[in-house]
């Protein structure tokens, strides 16, 4: 099949899937394919609410994305799924076994799952997954959901590409930190109490009150509070609220123009990105430093050259 722009937007899954699968590709005929495609595309991207979902082991994600990905269908919405797992040397990551798991979403229509890929070309996966959101969003997915499998830099990552973030957490007091960083707590629009169901409701509605303490202190554009839910995936309940949270903030962003100002500034961070990997990659490729590196590297490592003479001189060969 010819892929063209034309293709894309009329929502033909083939077509998307194959203009990811361009994308992924590490063959600069193949980038250059692909950019040329995004060029095409990009006044019709933008019009999707971009949702990142992040969670500790166990914690239902698969559960909660189909669950609150089939209450979207329900209410006229289209949902693509997308992961970063920067962490997996093989593709997908665990989201490979999740679509197995949300089964009845991966089966609709109106839905597209798709694992991230593998490989550390410029960009990386979250690149990758970047500019999958834009093809989903000219596809006229209305709702683009970014799970994120890894953990530590992959959260940053996923944070710094969508307009609203979610933390999962478990019920259950006294361990309420669950071993992510408060760094990954300030990144969060809300969090999300999940199994908030029979015995675990009364934990549940503790830990919610506990972390309402902790989150009235922080504040997002000046505007928003993260705010504190509890929901039972499995159950499916409170995952209307949910999305009534999240169009709350999106309109109150819009509203304010903080939305716009939050996705010029991501895009712009983004090139500084590409821009730093592609300098390095390049000078790393450089048969002068290629010849040179390992011999500063011993004089730093013994104390022989300090380490600013030795990256000037490395620099220097630009």
């Amino acid at each position: 099949m010819m892929l063209t722009p034309e293709a894309i937007r009329s929502g033909q899954r083939r077509a998307l899937a194959k203009a990811i699968t361009l994308i992924e590709s590490t063959r600069d005929q193949d980038r250059e394919q692909a950019q040329s495609l995004l060029g095409e595309l990009l006044p019709h991207t933008g019009n999707s609410v971009r949702i990142g979902i992040t969670g500790v082991p166990g914690v239902g994600k698969s559960t909660f994305i189909e669950a609150f990905g089939l209450h979207l269908l329900s209410i006229g919405k289209r949902v693509a799924v997308l992961a970063v797992d920067p962490s997996s040397p093989i593709a997908g990551g665990s989201i490979l076994g999740d679509k197995t798991r949300m089964e009845v979403l991966s089966r609709s229509d109106d839905a597209f799952i798709r694992p991230s890929p593998a490989g550390s070309a410029l960009g990386g996966v979250a690149q990758k997954t970047r500019e999958t959101m834009l093809l989903c969003e000219a596809a006229g997915y209305d709702v683009i959901l970014v799970e994120t499998v890894g953990v530590g830099q992959s959260e940053h990552q996923v944070a710094g590409m969508v307009d609203f973030f979610v933390l999962l957490m478990l019920p259950g007091a006294g361990d309420e930190l669950q071993g992510i960083k408060k760094g990954i707590l300030e990144l969060a629009d809300a969090l999300v109490i999940n199994k908030a169901d029979g015995e675990s409701l009364g934990l549940a509605e503790q830990a919610k009150r506990h972390y309402q303490n902790a989150m009235h202190l922080l504040k997002h554009n000046g505007f928003w509070t993260p705010q504190v839910r509890t929901c039972s995936a499995l159950h499916t309940q409170g995952i209307g609220d949910i999305w009534e949270m999240i169009t709350d903030y999106c309109q109150q962003a819009k509203a304010n123009g903080s939305l716009q100002a939050d996705r010029h500034a991501q895009r712009l961070h983004w090139m500084h990105q590409l821009i730093r990997e592609g300098l390095e990659a390049k000078l790393r490729a450089n048969p002068q430093v290629k010849a040179l590196l390992p011999e500063l590297e011993k004089a730093v490592a013994e104390q022989g050259v300090t380490t600013y003479t030795a990256a000037r001189q490395i620099l220097d060969l630009i």
